[in-house]
């Protein structure tokens, strides 16, 4: 396979998660994404804004949620994002700092 298909694809495959987290599974809270897979939608629309800088694209992080989301970041949370419970806050500690860092 040529580089270009390569990157067409795998172009393709995140157009495709994004869209399933985007649109099919809003129910699944982005708490729950983090703690039990180390990644959650910030993250994803954090790399975006992370491979434009690299690139020279300005692009601040709620510039690059708005593009990711779809829509302004604080919408989302009012339309979709629920109360995490104390059990939730609690592992979402742990999973930022091992998968993220301390600093962000």
């Amino acid at each position: 396979m040529d580089d270009q298909t390569r990157i067409e694809l795998e172009a393709a495959a995140f157009r495709t998660l994004r869209e399933h987290l985007m649109e099919k599974r809003t129910d699944v809270q982005n708490i729950d994404l983090m703690n039990l897979g180390g990644f959650c939608r910030n993250c994803l629309s954090r790399w975006y804004q992370e491979a434009a800088n690299e690139r020279g694209i300005e692009m601040s992080k709620e510039e690059a949620r708005e593009i990711f989301y779809g829509m302004p970041y604080d919408e989302w949370k009012d339309k979709y994002q629920t109360e995490a419970s104390t059990d939730q806050q609690e592992a979402f500690k742990t999973s930022f700092a091992e998968n993220v860092g301390e600093s962000r």
